[in-house]
């Protein structure tokens, strides 16, 4: 990337066209195709991407518009603004502003809440990704930096769209731990089945944070499989993290349908614990020999303080059942919430 587009803390980008001015505020990150600054328009933080590569730039705002058009879902940030900056007489760049969503990457919020949220924010991600794939788009550079958690309530946002590619061509950008052509397991076509892969890999990452390499004496459908054995969260989802790296889906609803079956048939063996308790039957002799008035009221007392006792093991066991079944019940339904967006 040109040093035209390391912008200081401080720069004011102009629009040529639009005439909106942009302060940068600090670096976001850097990609293939630009740089991404958060800036202030206007006392209200942005993130403004610029590139000279103004190919990459069309084709990302395309993106971004289209994300749009998807209704009752959040794929990325909103577009704002589209512009060309003129940064002497003989350069111009241009950029886009998008909205800027704060929150934790996947894996920092994996690592503060544990990776049983991994579960929740994996059926957001992949009903986001079927909206995507059924408008003919991949991701393409699926990876935790790429996924920001907002909220609350905590939902999953797709960020910079670079790599997003349009379905049956070759994939613009990837990074190779969640790339399936790097693992030997598939080619770099733009196809549902590569991002598929790459959320797979994404739980992997969650599991283990210290990436790890392909190994050359191993082949890499060995070397994940065994990943999957050494952590209880991922042999959990062993079949379906094997299907997914397989690329044995064909549709992010087809993986989705399997895993909340698989949270489902989780959540069902949850058995409530019951308690089994001896009763004391008395003999016909005895029941009959004794009256109430005849009967010793020391032992009186005693059956009556072993019924009051009774009685609370059976409360206490029925308040124990019910508070257990209400705790599946809760961790079944936001699962199905999810499931529904």
């Amino acid at each position: 990337m040109n040093q035209v587009c390391n912008l200081s803390s401080g720069t004011v980008v102009r629009g040529k066209w639009n005439g909106e001015n942009y302060t940068v505020l600090r670096l976001l990150g850097k990609g293939a195709t630009g740089n991404v600054y958060l800036a202030d328009s206007k006392n209200k933080k942005v993130a403004l991407k610029l590139s000279e590569n103004s190919m990459a730039i069309t084709s990302e705002v395309n993106v971004l518009k289209r994300f749009s058009k998807v209704q009752g879902t959040s794929l990325g940030p909103s577009l704002l603004d589209v512009d060309d900056w003129k940064v002497d007489s003989q350069k111009i760049l241009p950029f886009y502003v998008m909205e800027y969503v704060q929150g934790n990457n996947f894996l920092e919020f994996i690592q503060e809440r544990g990776i049983v949220w991994a579960d929740v924010l994996v059926l957001q991600l992949l009903s986001n990704l079927e909206k995507l794939h059924q408008q003919g788009w991949v991701f393409g550079d699926l990876k935790p930096e790429n996924l920001l958690i907002s909220g609350p309530p905590p939902k999953i946002r797709c960020i910079d769209v670079g790599g997003t590619t349009q379905q049956g061509r070759s994939i613009k950008e990837f990074t190779e731990f969640f790339d399936r052509g790097y693992w030997g397991l598939g080619t770099r076509k733009a196809e549902p089945s590569y991002d598929l892969f790459s959320v797979a890999m994404v739980l992997i990452n969650a599991s283990f944070p210290k990436r790890f390499t392909k190994k050359v004496d191993v082949d890499g459908e060995s070397q994940l499989f065994e990943r999957i054995e050494q952590h209880p969260y991922l042999l959990k989802h062993k079949q379906v993290l094997q299907k997914a790296l397989l690329g044995k889906y064909t549709s992010a609803l087809e993986m989705k349908t399997d895993f909340v079956h698989l949270l489902s048939v989780e959540t069902s063996k949850v058995k409530p614990r019951t308690k089994t308790y001896k009763t004391q039957v008395a003999t016909p002799n005895k029941a009959k020999s004794q009256s109430p008035k005849s009967a010793n009221p020391q032992a009186n007392q005693t059956r009556k303080q072993a019924k009051q006792k009774k009685r609370r093991k059976k409360t206490s066991g029925f308040l124990e059942t019910i508070i257990i079944i209400l705790g599946v019940f809760i961790i079944y339904s936001l699962y199905a919430y999810h499931y529904l967006m």
